[in-house]
């Protein structure tokens, strides 16, 4: 049969590639526009030992404990629940926003009252998203919740998307609740791991398959051609082509460019092996960046390791023509923003062997645990179509 293409090779792509090849038996080509695979969770040792993570830290977090099973496949997972602070009004303070940040920001003798009403009115609920708390009818829990609104969320939304919250898909606040206890895990979820040799390692095994072709360096979109409801790679007919791309670059934004924002990481080093006071620290109130990690502190191995590396992240607009800011990480989901995707949504429709799937592509802010679920189930609809034509 004609070609099987996935345009990508990050957790989508990669997670795709592997159950084609293995559970269809048929060959695939994945083709990957950077110099190597994994998409943004791509890491690498570097020459002070210490595992980096190029595109900003990742962590394997769910409920589901089938997508661990599923990624302990292909490498050994360690448990590893990530411990955050963030830093308002020149001190730090626990993230998640919990009870101790309470005492922290309104100080222990006032935040009696407070903790008392937060216990009563969010009885049983382990996390409660930030809106929550600023509508609430109690003039205390409300305002509260309007402190912790305009020191954090306010200042780290409007610099993470270059826009007010006001504008902004309220999934985006909603993904870091407050914590109804003392709980200091970042995510409340029940499985925390990461892979003892990091990502890359695992995405080495996850495509090594006698069926899977990765070809590095290479703009899929320079080979490919889509009209009349058929799509070519290179002037050959291709069956299934899996895209898991931004979807208005697949038809050469002919509606116009779609929002997402890019980071540039700058990297420090220290001979100290510890600099920052936790893992990660966030700065809502700081100009140009959003927060800090240090890698050495979250390796499972850090005994060789020199040093220590901190990177920070700028946020900015994704310009795909410009030196810094040309790799897109976050789609930005707003009323217009979506209008414009279904657009290029009902496009993608005319060619019944296309298949978008990922964040970019679908135009959604998927957390990594949800991008892994929803490759393992999107995997469905391509075999029921591959069954297909494999039969006509």
């Amino acid at each position: 049969m004609e070609k099987i293409i996935i345009v990508g090779s990050g957790f989508s792509g990669g997670i795709l590639a592997r159950k084609i090849a293995e559970e269809l038996g048929q060959k695939v080509l994945v083709v990957e526009k950077r110099s190597h695979i994994g998409g943004n969770t791509y890491d690498e040792v570097n020459e002070h030992g210490i595992l980096i993570q190029r595109y900003g830290p990742h962590f394997l977090n769910t409920n589901k404990y089938f997508i661990i099973e599923f990624l302990s496949q292909y490498a050994e997972l360690f448990p590893f629940a990530a411990e955050l602070l963030s830093f308002i009004d020149g001190r730090y303070v626990r993230l998640p926003f919990n009870f101790e940040t309470v005492q922290q920001l309104v100080g222990a003798e006032r935040s009696e009252s407070l903790l008392a009403k937060l216990r009563t009115t969010f009885q049983g609920r382990d996390r409660v998203p930030i809106l929550e708390l600023v509508d609430h009818a109690d003039p205390e829990v409300s305002g509260y919740g309007n402190l912790l609104f305009e020191k954090a969320y306010r200042t780290y939304t409007s610099k993470m998307w270059g826009l007010q919250p006001e504008k902004i898909d309220k999934y985006v606040l909603d993904r870091v609740p407050m914590a109804m206890s003392y709980d200091r895990r970042y995510l409340n979820k029940d499985f925390q791991y990461l892979p003892v040799e990091g990502f890359t390692r695992l995405f080495e095994n996850l495509l090594d398959h006698p069926n899977i072709t990765v070809q590095l360096n290479t703009d899929a979109l320079e080979h490919l051609e889509l009209g009349g409801g058929s799509v070519t790679y290179d002037g050959e007919a291709v069956k299934c082509l899996i895209y898991t791309g931004a979807i208005d670059e697949l038809f050469g934004r002919k509606y116009g460019p779609l929002p997402y924002r890019s980071l540039d990481i700058r990297y420090s080093y220290s001979e100290k092996s510890s600099v920052l006071p936790a893992q990660i620290v966030s700065y809502p109130q700081a100009e140009g960046y959003t927060r800090s990690t240090e890698y050495r502190k979250i390796m499972y191995d850090a005994g060789a390791a020199r040093g220590s590396v901190v990177a920070t992240e700028y946020p900015l607009t994704y310009d795909p023509a410009a030196e810094v800011g040309n790799i897109p990480y976050y789609p930005v989901v707003t009323k217009d923003s979506s209008a414009l995707y279904q657009r290029y949504l009902e496009e993608a429709a005319q060619y019944k062997g296309l298949f978008l799937c990922g964040r970019l592509a679908e135009f959604k802010y998927y957390n990594m645990d949800v991008c892994i679920e929803h490759a393992l189930e999107y995997f469905e609809n391509i075999h029921r179509y591959l069954e297909k034509a494999l039969d006509a």
